[in-house]
This record gives structure tokens, C-alpha cells and sequence, in this order.
């Protein structure tokens, strides 16, 4: 005994039409171009609007040398003791050079050269 849903067939399976089908198959190549440059301005839209919110909400920090700044407490240089309460920022520090857009060097009150660099987004402004 042979189940009712071999024995049946579908609308798509009945009413097929192979020239048809192959008439739509080349409409729709000749569509694949179009899509594709649809998609390409979609994305470099949406790439703007990023750019343009994400520039709206950064605020440039840029420093002279000779200005007094606070340095990030990083975690490898954190008190471990200290937990929660420990200090965010370190500091002050003058700004000994300024290397490329946005990176220092950083000397401390005393004039002792900090061995690496450091880029602005770790740093924020010191006022007395």
C-alpha cells in the first residue's frame, strides 16, 4: 500500500513549465548585478551613519607638552589588596614629547622618564 502523500502531487510539481522556468532563471540573472550594487550602497550607507554617530560621541583629547595628565590604573598594575576602592587613575604626570597624533611620553613630578608610551585614551587632563 502506497501513502497518500507519494501518490499526491503539488501545484509547484504539476503546473511546472521547464521554458518558463528557464525565461525566469535568466530575468533573475540578469538581476544578480543590480542586487548586488543595491547591496553595496546599503552597506556603505549604513557604514556613514556609523561613522557619523560614532564621531559625534568622541571627544579629542589632545595634550602639550609641558600639561599635567592622570594616567589609567591599569589591571596588571592595580593593588589587588585594594579591591573595589582602589584609585582608577594615577597621577600626575607632565607630558615629556609627543611621539605621533595622540601618544606621549610621560615623565613624572620628579622628572623620571615612565619607560613606554602612552595613548591618549588612557590619559585625561590633571587640574590643580
Amino acid at each position: 500500500m502506497v501513502p497518500v502523500e507519494v501518490g499526491a502531487g503539488s501545484f509547484r510539481r504539476d503546473n511546472y513549465d521547464s521554458e518558463e522556468n528557464e525565461v525566469n532563471h535568466r530575468l533573475y540573472l540578469d538581476k544578480v548585478e543590480e542586487t548586488r550594487e543595491d547591496a553595496q550602497i546599503r552597506v556603505a550607507v549604513y557604514q556613514q551613519m556609523t561613522a557619523r554617530h560614532y564621531n559625534s560621541k568622541v571627544k579629542a583629547r589632545t595634550f602639550k607638552v609641558g600639561d599635567l595628565v592622570l594616567r589609567r590604573v591599569m589591571p596588571n598594575t592595580k593593588v589587588v589588596s585594594h579591591r573595589v576602592f582602589g584609585a582608577n587613575w594615577e597621577g600626575p604626570y607632565k607630558i615629556k614629547s609627543v611621539l605621533w597624533e595622540k601618544t606621549y611620553h610621560l615623565n613624572d613630578i620628579q622628572d623620571k622618564l615612565i619607560l613606554r608610551a602612552w595613548n591618549a585614551e588612557h590619559l585625561r587632563k590633571y587640574y590643580q
